[in-house]
């Protein structure tokens, strides 16, 4: 469907307010689907698809779908691994890229894999050289699984992520021992802390009583350089301080899985472990470590990998309710429209950009239903007070139009439209007054009644650019084509009376106001009279004016309503 620059603007709009409402950046594809379309059959799919979706979206979904962040399975290149290879194989192992690949052992590597003695025809595939690629992104997505799993639950359907995350409770203590290597120091640090309080603790609590014949053997002992026999009285310390190294040994070792020696019985106090020690077992712990994930990821993907196809569609699935609910909620009150041949109407439009906007039932050509003075003119011209809402009425036409072809419920209680090709709307802009403007306008407005087809043509006040003697020619000769081609033209215009004389197959519709309120503003019903001429009211105007205005002003505008009475 083709729309001209305001519609599209119209257009841009409604997309925004479904782009607000989507939590998912990923989603945002799905409402690239829903361009307006002149295909009767897509708009009628697409409506289909709607109603049998929207009803499953439940308001639980919107703080679970949150959570789901895509899952990606990178081929990172991996520096630690090597894959040995038979010659036959390196072409084939190298379009992998995920480790080096060599034809013999090379040190440096933390995980050396190899093929020979297995056979030339082996499959090489990721999986098997480097399962982690995809296991680590599932692991450290388990939210979005567990999120997955909660949503089939709420749709009452099953879930491959509810399987997949029971077999990554494998990974569990293994992951619990990699946060332990990569805070080792600060685990380091706090047992060292540990260990010299409690020895500092003992030293204070230690004391040597001896009697007088006590002290001169001591002394004696001492000159004579026994000293197995001085050390004798401090054995007891020494034995509870060694006794605290060993349990402190025993701990670091159970935490981590692996014998830590680290700890020197030489220097008892203050325990002081070198930074070399600390990083000589950081490296060991990791090269252990990575192969026990290696044949761990490998065992686990053994069991998953037949689900992870179908782990993508739950996610791409996860992606559309979420466009679903956001359509869901922009669309909350909204009808699917009935496609007819004839005309376009709706009952109680509300208008998407004003709040708490009063509802207007509108009508051009012929609909299913009867309003008093309208007879299926294709032709409206629609006149009446100034921000009485005549352009308002333009937009809401325009959002249930582009709605519609969009496969959209629309804004209305309900809402007959046919099928259009274009739609043109001129809206009036402050910055068209000045050379060239009525030119430009025309120019527009004649290319909109060029090519042939399904059009809807909505215009706001063309005479406001030019002379009203010459507007009335104008716009009566270009609306007298437009009838002839059989478009739909609703144009708004204080020119009612006039046009009408000309075009005797257009209807005049009127909005009016209707007084002033306690608050001097323009109480004006929204809704258009059909078939009846709309008066702007200057008068009204003219009295708010003398109502607020003071001293010499005052005067003046009470002399020009006065006559108006």
């Amino acid at each position: 469907m083709k729309l001209n620059s305001e519609a599209r603007a119209i257009y841009k709009s409604i997309r925004e307010e479904i782009k607000k409402r989507i939590q998912l950046k990923e989603s945002l594809t799905y409402l690239d689907k829903f361009e307006p379309t002149n295909d009767k059959n897509e708009i009628l799919r697409r409506q289909a698809y709607f109603k049998e979706n929207l009803p499953r979206i439940v308001p639980e979904l919107k703080g679970i779908l949150v959570k789901i962040k895509p899952i990606r399975f990178k081929k990172d290149f991996l520096h630690d691994r090597l894959l040995v290879v038979d010659e036959s194989e390196i072409e084939k192992a190298q379009a992998l890229g995920v480790c080096e690949v060599s034809t013999e052992p090379l040190e440096g590597y933390d995980l050396i894999l190899s093929t020979i003695g297995i056979g030339i025809d082996v499959e090489l595939s990721i999986s098997e050289v480097a399962p982690e690629l995809y296991i680590m992104p599932l692991w450290e997505n388990r939210e979005t699984l567990k999120a997955l799993a909660q949503i089939a639950n709420l749709l009452g359907e099953k879930s491959v992520a509810e399987s997949i995350l029971k077999t990554l409770g494998e990974l569990e203590e293994i992951m619990k021992r990699r946060e332990l290597i990569e805070n080792l120091d600060e685990l380091i640090a706090k047992e060292e802390r540990r260990l010299n309080e409690k020895i500092a603790e003992k030293l204070e609590k230690f004391s040597l009583t001896l009697t007088g014949k006590e002290l001169l053997d001591f002394l004696k002992e001492l000159r004579e350089g026994n000293y197995d026999a001085i050390f004798k009285h401090f054995s007891e310390i020494e034995s509870e301080i060694l006794e605290e190294i060993n349990e402190a040994k025993e701990r670091l070792s159970e935490k981590l899985n692996f014998t830590v020696e680290l700890f020197s019985r030489e220097n008892l106090y203050p325990v002081e472990v070198p930074p070399e020690s600390i990083e000589a077992l950081h490296r060991e712990l990791e090269r252990e470590l990575k192969v026990e994930l290696y044949l761990k990821s490998r065992e686990i993907l053994d069991e998953i990998k037949h689900l992870i196809p179908k782990l993508k569609e739950e996610i791409n699935k996860a992606y559309e309710l979420e466009f679903l609910r956001a359509v869901k909620e922009f669309t909350e009150g909204f009808t699917f429209p009935e496609l007819i041949e004839g005309g376009i109407g709706f009952i109680n439009g509300r208008h998407l950009f004003i709040r708490n906007p009063q509802l207007v039932s509108y009508a051009v050509g012929k609909i299913p239903i009867k309003f008093d003075g309208i007879n299926g003119e294709r032709v409206v011209i629609l006149t009446g007070a100034n921000s009485g809402g005549k352009t308002s009425l333009l937009e809401l036409i325009s959002q249930i139009v582009i709605l519609t072809h969009m496969g959209f419920p629309v804004n209305a209680e309900k809402a007959w439209v046919e099928v259009l090709d274009e739609l043109f709307f001129f809206k009036r802009k402050r910055s068209i007054y000045g050379a060239g403007a009525f030119e430009t306008a025309l120019k527009s407005f004649v290319r909109a009644l060029t090519s042939d087809g399904r059009k809807l043509i909505l215009i706001d006040e063309f005479e406001a650019i030019t002379e009203p003697g010459a507007a009335v020619k104008i716009i009566a000769e270009l609306l007298k084509i437009a009838y002839e081609k059989g478009f739909y033209v609703i144009i708004v215009s204080h020119l009612g009376e006039d046009l009408k004389k000309e075009l005797p197959f257009a209807r005049v519709d009127g909005i009016e106001a209707q007084g002033l309120d306690e608050n001097l503003n323009l109480i004006v019903d929204r809704q258009p009279k059909f078939g009846v001429l709309g008066k702007s009211t200057p008068e009204l105007i003219v009295e708010k004016l003398y109502r607020t205005k003071r001293g010499k002003e005052k005067k003046i505008f009470e002399r020009v309503w006065r006559a108006f009475t």
